[in-house]
């Protein structure tokens, strides 16, 4: 069974208006984390490439080491060229915006909040710049900037087959569209799809693409979901569960080889987001003391062939 990487089947809706075709293009404005909640993977995964668009430099970052044929540019999209204030939110990295009131919200729930200005560049300009003129679909989710990101486009230069846009706001779910559906419309695109989530529109001068979305959401259990199917090296069920317990088992035998600056990276990384780290970095040996090594001795032994384990 297929695996939807997104929220909300928008992935699969995607694949079943493109009818499997076999390749295909895509700019991906808001593209988040390449993996999960991400609604261009699924295609990425089946050979398609296109453009991916996100201001928060350490996730585009892993789009270069997981999904290289991809163009990146690292900014932001809007209604016209410039610089904006960026509101990004701390480990809930999908709430960050350039709108204040929902980063606000954001921090609600815990997450902390910095302001930093970013380089914003509008879509005309974008499509320019890359020499961009058709593509197949265009996402964009940026967390209540979806009208400057629309208002920002040349719809008679670049008309994406088919248009998908966050449609309700970030935290409270309040319907958005009304601020920009009008605009697309006369632009020439049609209505198809409202998941509860996003808005589905397709060119008026692509009635087969039309036909085949769906016209209300589908089968939640047509597909697998990224997020029932947890942890690989905790789910055997997950696709790549053998290949994460093998990693772990080499990743646990290789501790003490790795050196001071490779040990802080990953401990920094195990830490962050948790709201017990100082409580865990106090009861941990300091790193550099013998009692470390002593430690990292410990855990790598029931890996490395010191101690026999039947497993």
């Amino acid at each position: 069974m297929d695996l939807s990487y997104t929220q909300n089947l928008e992935d699969y809706h995607l694949w079943l208006a493109f009818a499997g075709q076999a390749t295909g293009t895509y700019i991906d404005i808001g593209a988040g984390h390449p993996v999960a909640d991400n609604v261009s993977f699924w295609f990425y995964e089946r050979g398609w490439q296109g453009l991916v668009v996100e201001p928060q430099a350490d996730l585009l970052a892993l789009y270069e080491r997981l999904r290289p044929r991809d163009r990146r540019v690292c900014a932001l999209v809007g209604a016209q060229d410039g610089e904006a204030a960026f509101h990004r939110v701390d480990r809930l990295h999908g709430f960050s915006t350039t709108v204040a009131d929902h980063a606000r919200r954001a921090a609600a729930f815990g997450a902390a909040v910095s302001v930093e200005r970013r380089p914003m560049t509008t879509l005309a300009s974008l499509c320019a710049a890359e020499g961009i003129t058709a593509i197949d679909f265009l996402k964009i989710d940026v967390e209540g900037g979806e009208a400057d990101v629309l208002a920002g486009n040349d719809w008679t230069r670049l008309r994406p087959k088919v248009v998908l846009v966050e449609a309700v706001a970030p935290v409270t779910g309040e319907p958005t569209w009304a601020d920009w559906e009008p605009a697309l419309i006369a632009a020439g695109y049609r209505f198809a799809l409202f998941d509860t989530l996003n808005r589905f529109y397709v060119a008026e001068e692509h009635p087969d693409v039309f036909a085949r979305l769906p016209r209300e959401r589908a089968d939640w259990h047509a597909v697998r979901h990224m997020y029932e199917i947890g942890r690989a090296p905790e789910n055997p069920v997950h696709p790549d569960h053998a290949l994460a317990r093998t990693l772990a088992r080499g990743f646990f035998a290789a501790l003490p080889w790795f050196d001071d600056d490779v040990l802080s990276a990953i401990l920094a990384r195990g830490l962050a987001g948790r709201s017990d780290a100082d409580a865990i970095l106090a009861a941990m040996p300091d790193r550099g003391s013998e009692a470390f090594r002593f430690a990292l001795g410990r855990i790598a032994c029931g890996y490395d062939g010191g101690q026999i384990h039947d497993d």
